[in-house]
């Protein structure tokens, strides 16, 4: 399983918009192909700072949606909202305990 992690940094003022932004678009995020579970997070301490954490079959998948016309519409959106560079890591989830 190929998970994608992305930390932002958003500007307090646009939070409500972001997340208004985010319950709109999750349900077409989660439901692309290959994309196995969607999660957003919110900084206990830092509330400016969000997470996204999607999971994928595999890289392909991912590299597929973001090169959709819907990723890159919502992604230009997203970064209005920044008050600092985003990061991101891909990695390969191991284990996993429930």
């Amino acid at each position: 399983m190929f998970v994608r992690i992305v930390k932002m940094s958003l500007d307090s003022k646009f939070i409500p918009e972001f997340q208004k932004m985010f319950d709109e678009k999750k349900s077409t995020i989660r439901n692309s192909e290959g994309c196995l579970l969607l999660e957003l997070y919110q900084d206990k301490n830092n509330p400016e700072i969000f997470f996204t954490y999607s999971y994928w079959e595999n890289e392909s998948y991912l590299e597929k949606y973001r090169n959709s016309a819907f990723f890159k519409e919502t992604w230009k959106q997203t970064k209005a909202y920044f008050n600092g560079k985003p990061e991101a890591w891909s990695v390969n989830k191991k284990v996993s305990l429930q």
